[in-house]
């Protein structure tokens, strides 16, 4: 599994759907996921630490988790399969034992940065779907967040969903 971090959240032009940016975190490639709106507003909402006056249906599912001694230890996306995405949840008991819930990624990672738990990507899914974008610049940290997120504007403004499915 590959350390992954959401870079964002963007409008793909022109059908104006949203899609999560997970890049990763040594490494140049970039996953887009399209996501739904209600999914894409949660995942800014965590990223931006917005806390709205009642509670999210993934900040239910934290406090819910938490309640029960139930920490989230992490997220996994694990497979694209026909131009659809998978992800599990890692959940940790309050008695030490782990299991694994099958979830929509984008759900999986709003619950993540909500818990403030790692993401990862399988290496099958970033060579499929990962988009390659090279920094040009010193590799400073002043800047490169943005220049790599302008020049996946830029990639994302000549592709569509189908560019990722499979192809027989």
């Amino acid at each position: 599994m590959i350390p992954v971090t959401v870079a964002g959240v963007r409008m793909e032009m022109p059908s104006n759907s949203p899609i999560v940016l997970l890049q990763e975190e040594s490494g140049d490639r970039f996953i887009p996921i399209w996501v739904g709106a209600v999914e894409a507003t949660a995942i800014a909402y965590a990223q931006q630490g917005v806390i709205p006056p009642r509670p999210l249906t993934h900040d239910l599912m934290l406090d819910t988790l938490t309640a029960l001694g139930v920490v989230v230890s992490g997220v996994r996306i694990t497979e694209l399969t026909d131009g659809v995405f998978f992800a599990e949840i890692d959940l940790l008991g309050p008695d030490g034992t782990s299991r694994e819930v099958s979830a929509r990624p984008s759900d999986a990672i709003a619950l993540a940065l909500r818990a403030n738990a790692p993401i990862s990507a399988h290496e099958s899914v970033l060579a499929e779907a990962g988009v390659n974008i090279p920094s040009d610049n010193d590799g400073g940290p002043e800047g490169e967040s943005e220049d790599q997120v302008e020049k996946f504007r830029e990639f994302l403004e000549g592709v569509s969903p189908e560019d990722f499915e499979q192809q027989s």
